[in-house]
């Protein structure tokens, strides 16, 4: 193989595998001389490739791990399987991992063949995701799009669906997007409104990058997490949790949120006493999750929702 390019790549591709590769059998591999093989070595270690020598009749090359990440070759098995996980990881907003799931799928969606591209989305609607508060799921090439838009600052246009259903074509210059465990939100300018806003990514359809770019504007406070607590908390009404539990503080705790932490009041009870800017819908499900028995103090709306949710649950069985 005289073409050095191609060469060094299919010498990275066998370096790869979790294996020695004794120098003479990469130098009949790839048609070359162990002389070839050796300086190809050392421009792969330029390149940031930690390629260790092994010495000895039964050693040879490996790859080894080094102080930063080089750029990997894949196969298209592992492409395949490492875009699906990646989409899973970020479609659902799995806490601890989702901003980077997102940047390396758009990443990855950026340069994978449309044939792979096809074996991606196939194996991703024929799986069924577990999804946790109220379900709501994002389209990870939604993700993509707008993650990339992000980094390019590049403006974007899309639908959005607003809580009261209301539809809408916006144009903005997007900031940063935020995950908060279990929804997407897209911080942006929205240039129509002439203001920062927030979007649930789930309610965002049809994104499109126009190709105009932007100079970043600073954003208020600086803080785009911080942006969206301020929002989310100015477009709920806080409710003042009042519930008893009949458990320990410590099997409660273990099944709720860390923002809703109880109070010891005996060895088997505790005591919720918090402000809450949750739904009562969802409220009501967390507190039945529990699994055991709880009286609701306050505040009347919530006390009234899960009176209302247990005569439904009773009439589903007959009861």
């Amino acid at each position: 193989m005289t073409d050095t390019p191609a060469r060094l790549l299919t010498l990275l591709s066998l370096l790869q595998t979790p294996r020695e590769w004794p120098g003479s059998e990469l130098a009949e591999r790839l048609g070359v001389t162990a002389r070839t093989i050796r300086r190809d070595i050392d421009r792969l270690r330029d390149l940031g490739y930690p390629v260790e020598a092994l010495k000895g009749p039964l050693g040879g090359y490996r790859l080894v791990a080094g102080a930063a990440m080089p750029p990997l070759l894949l196969d298209d098995e592992e492409a395949v399987a490492i875009a699906v996980g990646l989409r899973a990881g970020a479609g659902h907003a799995i806490e601890g991992v989702e901003e980077a799931s997102v940047r390396a799928l758009a990443k990855l969606e950026q340069v994978l063949p449309s044939r792979l591209r096809h074996r991606v989305s196939t194996l991703q609607s024929a799986t069924i995701p577990l999804t946790r508060g109220d379900g709501a799921t994002v389209a990870p090439s939604t993700l993509t799009a707008l993650a990339g838009a992000v980094t390019r600052q590049e403006r974007l246009r899309f639908a959005y669906r607003a809580g009261d259903g209301a539809e809408s074509k916006r144009q903005v210059e997007p900031y940063r997007l935020v995950s908060t465990g279990w929804r997407w939100y897209l911080v942006a300018y929205d240039l129509g409104r002439e203001d920062w806003r927030t979007f649930r990514v789930d309610r965002v359809s049809e994104p499109f990058p126009t190709g105009a770019r932007f100079t970043p504007r600073e954003l208020p406070g600086g803080d785009a997490a911080q942006m969206l607590s301020h929002s989310a908390a100015r477009s709920r009404a806080e409710h003042e949790l009042d519930v008893t539990f009949a458990a320990p503080a410590s099997f409660v705790a273990a099944r709720l949120p860390d923002h809703l932490a109880p109070t010891p009041t005996g060895p088997d009870t505790c005591h919720l006493r918090t402000r809450s800017a949750d739904a009562v819908e969802w409220l009501a499900v967390r507190l039945a999750l529990v699994d055991c028995e709880f009286t609701v103090h306050g505040p009347e709306a919530l006390a009234s929702y899960v009176g209302d949710l247990a005569a439904r649950l009773g009439r589903a069985v007959g009861a």
